[in-house]
């Protein structure tokens, strides 16, 4: 799906890390909370409370979840989960777009 219809968007941008990700809180008209964004090169960790998945729309990244030694690579229009009270490190030579979606 390249699109979301009949939604609902927060004006007010999540700003992360000095700027280096920007996203915007869309809800579904079922209620689904969504985040769309981007990643700026950079290496960032992220804490996660709930579960939640992540579609990559553009660009590419490399993942290490919490507790495990190894990255993986992501390109676009791949996913990635993250389970609920854990963190990831994510590293992006690229502009990384993004939509996370929340369990």
């Amino acid at each position: 799906m390249s699109q979301f219809d009949n939604v609902s968007v927060v004006k007010q941008a999540n700003v992360y890390f000095d700027g280096k990700c920007v996203s915007h809180t869309v809800f579904l008209a079922d209620g689904t909370r969504k985040t769309v964004g981007v990643i700026l090169p950079s290496t960032l960790t992220f804490n996660t409370g709930a579960p939640e998945v992540m579609e990559g729309v553009g660009g590419a990244c490399r993942v290490r979840l919490q507790g495990e030694g190894q990255w993986r690579d992501y390109a676009a229009g791949e996913s990635f989960a993250v389970p609920g009270d854990s963190a990831f490190e994510i590293a992006c030579d690229e502009p990384y777009h993004y939509v996370c979606h929340f369990a």
